[in-house]
């Protein structure tokens, strides 16, 4: 479905003392998502992940290797192409709009004004009140109000690979698992292949597989069970009580 030959992205650095050096973010990486899965990838902060999911969708282009997506190389294609072809993208943090309202967004990522259309995506995403159509899209919202913003627009699209760079930044614990279900049951009644990007316990224990990335190398790819010896020798993740200042106890770190 999705391939990686290859794929590597570096970048060139000045040290203090003006010297150039390449640091490699993503290391000549293969790898085969198929069709209909819901992969997690996770690792160690600054191990390459969410460099790795802005390659597929091309926000940024590899310096070596290539990228096919449904047996066309798509290397070279923008990120228009690639939204075209059928990939959607959910940010980290997501944009704020002065004057356009979420109604406006829906409209454009469905492709349709039709007020029962739009009430249906709204009512698969389990955004209540529908009131919430009409709210702008700026700096009044909550980080939980302009995740479900996110969401929505990116599930309008109805995309064949669904990408989500750590979608429970910004959001309260009681949001978490609601997003969970609701992008696994995205995958599995849509049969959409969802690339989930995150260091939450949630999102890797309904994973059908999971990618452990550490400077820029797939280290390991599997089910949660396998992978947990090498998450605790990477100190990802923790079972017990999070430090004091921690809220997320489910949060790898």
């Amino acid at each position: 479905m999705l391939e990686l030959k290859g794929l590597s992205f570096s970048v060139v650095e000045k040290n203090e003392n003006g010297e150039e050096k390449r640091r490699d973010i993503i290391d000549a990486m293969d790898f085969t998502f198929e069709a209909g899965k819901f992969y997690a990838i996770t690792g160690p902060n600054g191990s390459g992940k969410t460099t790795l999911s802005r390659l597929i969708m091309g926000i940024n282009q590899p310096t070596a290797g290539r990228i096919f997506f449904e047996g066309k190389d798509i290397t070279g294609m923008t990120i228009t192409e690639r939204a075209t072809a059928g990939i959607s993208y959910s940010f980290q943090q997501p944009a704020r709009f002065k004057g356009v309202t979420f109604r406006d967004l829906l409209s454009v990522a469905a492709k349709t004004e039709k007020e029962e259309k739009l009430l249906e995506i709204v009512r698969r995403v389990g955004i209540c009140p529908l009131s919430f159509l009409d709210k702008p899209v700026d700096s009044t919202l909550s980080g939980g109000e302009i995740k479900k913003i996110e969401l929505a627009t990116t599930i309008a699209r109805n995309p064949k690979l669904a990408i989500y760079d750590e979608p429970d930044t910004g959001i309260d614990l009681w949001t978490i698992m609601p997003m969970v279900n609701l992008l696994k049951k995205e995958q599995i009644e849509h049969k959409t292949t969802t690339i989930v990007v995150s260091h939450n316990r949630s999102f890797l224990d309904v994973a059908d597989d999971i990618l452990i990335v550490d400077h820029g190398k797939l280290r390991y790819h599997g089910n949660l069970k396998n992978a947990l010896p090498m998450l605790n020798d990477f100190r990802i993740c923790s079972f017990n009580p999070c430090p004091e200042g921690e809220q997320d106890a489910q949060c790898f770190r």
